[in-house]
């Protein structure tokens, strides 16, 4: 990658000032730290500036958040939703969803506004009502992230927006000596988002890469 694009790419993080999007300026500089401790990967800020507007784009009132972490990418998408949006985020980590809820309390996040769910993201989303979700989110290195690709689908509304950060997974997936099975699984659930007849989908760069997908009406 030439030194321009790099200095692109630094340039297009660093655009959205992510200490402007609450009141309390340090709240995600702080839920990083707690992700980075916990070993929750955060997204950066490219990537969640990208989910933030794309919930701003369908108006999310309802949206499903897949790996709660410590709850950056859950910010960013509450930052862009409707200002009543809900937002339905699952992780099978306690001690994820604790450290989140933190960072909702410091962002002034009203608690009407998140339901945390703990438990395994294929048991509960299976429970969540098919088409009345605005928005659904899940990382792309998640476990059976093709099953969650399958529920996503159930549960979009027309027009809804799949979300899917760590979609370049480190860069591997665009390295062909990289031949792990999570990268593999990666390229897989990519291959799966281009080929499926009812989404329209763009891979981009923000973030360690972000596959964006519409449900056709």
């Amino acid at each position: 990658m030439s030194s321009g694009k790099v200095a692109g790419w630094a340039h297009g993080e660093e655009f959205v000032d992510e200490t402007t999007l609450f009141s309390d300026d340090g709240v995600l500089a702080r839920a990083r730290e707690r992700g980075s401790e916990l070993g929750a990967t955060p997204v950066l800020p490219g990537a969640g500036a990208l989910m933030r507007v794309l919930a701003a784009a369908v108006h999310a009132r309802a949206a499903v958040e897949i790996g709660t972490g410590s709850g950056v990418g859950s910010l960013y998408l509450l930052s862009g939703m409707h200002p009543d949006g809900v937002l339905t985020t699952i992780d099978p980590e306690v001690e994820n969803q604790r450290a989140a809820r933190e960072a909702f309390v410091e962002a002034g996040i009203r608690s009407p506004r998140v339901r945390t769910i703990a438990g395994r993201p294929r048991d509960v989303v299976g429970r969540l009502t098919d088409h009345a979700y605005d928005l659904v989110s899940f990382p792309a290195h998640a476990p059976h992230a093709l099953d969650l690709l399958e529920h996503a689908r159930r549960l979009l509304r027309p027009g809804g927006v799949l979300v899917i950060p760590h979609a370049l997974y480190h860069d591997r997936v665009a390295d062909p000596t990289a031949r792990d099975a999570t990268t593999q699984a990666v390229r897989a659930l990519l291959k799966a988002v281009t080929e499926s007849e009812d989404l329209v989908a763009v891979l981009t760069g923000s973030g360690d890469g972000v596959l964006a997908a519409v449900l056709r009406g």
